[in-house]
């Protein structure tokens, strides 16, 4: 994973491509990593389409001249790219992903929800208000790591606060290198601001809790007022869900973009490395501990605590490490239990079914 953030950005002087019109599918996100997964005999029988849209009954696909909705799939999320079989659309083929947002599932089910697929840079939406919180952000920049997306920090209502810098800065403690953007989120600024990564082609969410300006920010990229927003409680600065489902917008002569409804609990599972990169200052700390179960408490020759008593480290950045890699661990156990089980009671079902048709044949 790596860790200089430079790596995941598109370079405000790469030469623009030929000038021609690009196509349908381009415009929607069509690249060479997706081409080569079918040969053209695939693509002429089952052509691609992206899923813009997931419905509880139905996945809404667009293509070259393909509008339409199809029945879900349980591997399918928004953003996924489809072979799409006309005579049999819920045996469409899945091509693999350049990335993929996931989180445990809100509840005690222990599920994965899969949140969005090829996804090129996450916008991590806060505002300079009461729901400035370091942790919340965090975990949305693990999450993105993990994906090997590009996080870049938002914060919103820059204009309404008395200090946005000090909001930015606090942003800025989270990793070093890791692009902070404060906005107003309506009008022109987030165009002019965002605009070396909202280029033709790419695709972009927006994440962050409700209220923060994820959907007043996609109205102001794609210069409309199409998508509803609603204010927040001025007492504690809470937002109202207005955006209900995730959903791709496709922006004029740009990028496409993800609004998705704000997410009261991000659980990470399955995001290990991404966890160690964001908090890579503290794995190369604990590398010179003398034991290396070092727990970082009180244990003699600590390079952790060293840092902390120096002043270097703050404690309450460990306490979230640990945290973290604490909940990642527990929740990627109970999935891998789950997913364990599931295998094991399907075994048992095809078993029976097999006992079942044995017996039939027995009596025939």
């Amino acid at each position: 994973m790596p860790r200089n953030y430079s790596e995941f950005f598109p370079s405000a002087k790469t030469p623009k491509a030929q000038d021609r019109a690009p196509s349908i599918l381009e415009t929607l996100g069509w690249q060479a990593f997706f081409a080569q997964q079918l040969s053209s005999e695939e693509l002429a029988g089952t052509p691609p389409v992206r899923v813009v849209e997931v419905h509880r009954n139905a996945l809404h696909v667009i293509g070259d001249d393909i509008d339409d909705t199809i029945p879900p799939r349980l591997e399918a999320t928004v953003g996924d790219w489809l072979l799409l079989n006309r005579e049999q659309p819920w045996a469409s083929r899945v091509l693999e992903r350049k990335s993929l947002l996931k989180r445990r599932a809100p509840g005690t089910d222990r599920q994965v929800q899969l949140i969005a697929a090829n996804i090129e840079t996450a916008f991590l939406v806060s505002s300079c208000n009461q729901d400035f919180n370091i942790a919340r952000l965090e975990r949305y920049v693990a999450l993105c790591l993990e994906a090997e997306i590009a996080p870049v920090i938002l914060l919103t209502k820059s204009d309404l606060s008395n200090d946005p810098q000090d909001f930015a800065q606090q942003a800025r403690s989270i990793s070093a290198g890791l692009p902070v953007v404060t906005l107003d989120a309506r009008g022109q600024e987030p165009r002019d601001k965002l605009a070396d990564w909202c280029r033709p082609g790419q695709t972009v969410a927006f994440l962050g809790s409700s209220g923060v300006g994820k959907s007043t920010l996609t109205n102001a990229l794609a210069g409309t007022e199409a998508i509803a927003t609603q204010a927040i409680r001025e007492d504690d600065a809470k937002g109202r869900h207005t955006t209900t489902r995730r959903q791709l917008h496709q922006v004029p002569g740009g990028c496409l973009v993800l609004d998705t409804p704000g997410m009261r609990e991000l659980q990470l599972t399955d995001a290990a490395a991404g966890i160690e990169d964001l908090f890579s200052d503290l794995t190369e700390l604990a590398a010179n501990c003398r034991f290396k179960d070092c727990r970082h408490e009180t244990e003699p020759g600590c390079a952790v605590r060293k840092a902390i008593e120096s002043g270097q480290l703050e404690e309450t950045r460990l306490n979230r490490w640990r945290k973290l890699k604490a909940e990642e661990a527990f929740n990627s156990a109970s999935l891998a239990e789950r997913r364990s089980k599931d295998k094991a009671f399907g075994k048992m079902v095809r078993g029976i079914m097999k006992d079942k048709k044995q017996e039939k044949w027995g009596r025939d």
